[in-house]
């Protein structure tokens, strides 16, 4: 949940974008901060295997201005994609406000992505948080591939609560920033609820 800290009038959330290996959620990350903070001389901690895959997660800080009177900043972070780090990918998810579920939008990678959408669901109960409440949206990347299932096929097959769908090419941008700036609204959202 966010960390309001009332001394420092800051507010810290926490996004995390969760889905199967090699989907994109590190590129989405990588365009985000090249286009933000990396110009500003910004750095991006990011663990990789010699694959270049992300062994751990990549944590970006984003600041997204003030909000009532308090500076808000959002921690974006990824999980690995690969189900044998099973431990890493529900630790990343202790204290998360939003969700963003990076989908690879190719046919043959639907298995990988039922399985991980089922892995977060599972992990995301097992903190006690409800899926169903929690802020999320559904990205449908690498839409520029010539192997891509069809939007309403991969939103009716991955769809769980009627969240948002967005299309995506992370690699160049399409679609991250739309992605972000609506998770990013639901969190909000939820942050003044309550």
């Amino acid at each position: 949940m966010s960390f309001i800290n009332f001394v420092a009038r800051e507010i810290n959330c926490k996004i995390v974008y969760y889905g199967a290996g090699l989907g994109g959620k590190t590129s989405n990350l990588q365009w985000i901060f090249d286009q933000t903070v990396g110009k500003t001389g910004g750095k991006m901690i990011s663990l990789a295997t010699e694959a270049d895959r992300t062994l751990f997660f990549d944590f970006l800080p984003l600041d997204l201005g003030m909000v009532r009177g308090f500076k808000t900043r959002f921690h974006l972070y990824t999980v690995p994609g690969q189900v044998f780090y099973e431990a890493s990918r529900k630790l990343i998810l202790r204290g998360v406000d939003g969700v963003v579920f990076v989908a690879d939008s190719q046919a043959e990678r639907m298995d990988a992505n039922h399985e991980s959408l089922e892995n977060l669901q599972e992990n995301l109960k097992e903190y006690g948080y409800d899926f169903a409440e929690m802020p999320y949206v559904l990205q449908l990347n690498k839409r520029d591939l010539p192997s891509v299932m069809g939007v309403d096929e991969l939103s009716q097959a991955l769809n769980k609560k009627e969240e948002t769908v967005l299309e995506a090419v992370a690699i160049n941008g399409t679609g991250v920033f739309e992605t972000l700036r609506e998770v990013s609204r639901q969190v909000l959202a939820k942050l003044k609820k309550g």
